[in-house]
């Protein structure tokens, strides 16, 4: 099998959110623990196994250190990205994933969209949340202030959207993996997923916490910024149409710009550029 290491949303090696990816060379996947062992040994947050179909249609399915999920974002970015590269996919495709069925345009930019977004919850008792993430007590009265719910938004995988007064509380945050890991296992979800508004052209700006799955904080997170986009949306922030920037991964030191489209019928598209780091083949399977 052979396998390369993709930084997704950048156009830049060793920027954005890098992902493992493994093209099979059979027409039926791994057994599960060996995709974790992979998964585990190239250490990223995601790794995407590839089954390609034909010339436009594929199954990915995505494995982090711990577990499967059932949609990443960056790595389907990587992965479009790659088999474009490797002259394996052009225009229009179609993706299977344990989240459904995703139209893909696969070329020198990737855009995918993401599964129907919903929200699943309105989280009343909060202030256990802004403790995990390390919000300065002496900011809790700033929270007050904002109109936006904490909500747990839906758009392939299940984040918590978490509005923060403004971009030095984001960037000053001290979170508790521990407390994180055990919030986003009561509510069902991936990750925290704290964000903040500013005047310099981007959307917003964001963090994402992951520890459940083995990613303290992700640097790009194609499908936690999808949920955000449709929760600005029904918060009212954005028009029935819109497309968005938002950047992540400054305090990680990957700068990524994920961008978003979402429709007045609730479809979102995520996308983005990418750029091969490595590849090499896997003495396995």
């Amino acid at each position: 099998m052979k396998y390369f290491i993709v930084d997704a949303f950048t156009d830049q090696p060793f920027g954005g959110n890098p992902a493992g990816v493994v093209l099979l060379d059979s027409q039926t996947f791994p057994q599960e623990d060996l995709m974790l062992k992979i998964a585990a040994e190239l250490r990223y947050s995601e790794t995407a196994f590839i089954r390609r179909h034909s010339a436009n249609e594929f199954t990915i399915r995505y494995f982090t250190p711990k577990a499967e999920v059932e949609l990443c974002g960056h790595a389907t970015i990587a992965s479009f990205f790659l088999l474009h590269q490797k002259g394996l996919a052009q225009g229009q495709c179609q993706c299977h994933t344990l989240a459904g069925d995703l139209n893909i345009e696969a070329g020198k930019k990737v855009m995918m969209q993401m599964a129907k977004p919903r929200i699943v919850a309105t989280i009343s008792d909060t202030e256990e949340i802004y403790n995990a993430i390390g919000l300065p007590h002496s900011l809790n009265s700033k929270l007050s202030t904002l109109n936006f719910p904490v909500q747990v938004v839906y758009a392939g995988l299940p984040d918590i959207m978490l509005p923060l007064p403004d971009v030095d509380t984001l960037q000053s945050l001290q979170p508790d993996m521990e407390a994180i890991t055990a919030i986003t296992k009561r509510y069902e979800a991936v990750s925290i997923h704290p964000f903040a508004f500013s005047s310099d052209g981007f959307t917003a700006h964001v963090r994402d916490f992951a520890p459940q799955y083995g990613v303290p904080e992700e640097s790009a997170t194609g499908t936690a910024n999808a949920s955000l986009t449709y929760y600005l949306q029904q918060c009212g922030h954005l028009a029935a149409e819109a497309e968005c920037a938002f950047i992540q991964g400054e305090m990680m030191g990957r700068p990524s710009v994920v961008a978003t489209r979402i429709h007045a019928d609730g479809n979102i598209f995520v996308g983005g550029t990418a750029a091969v780091v490595a590849e090499g083949e896997l003495m396995v399977g």
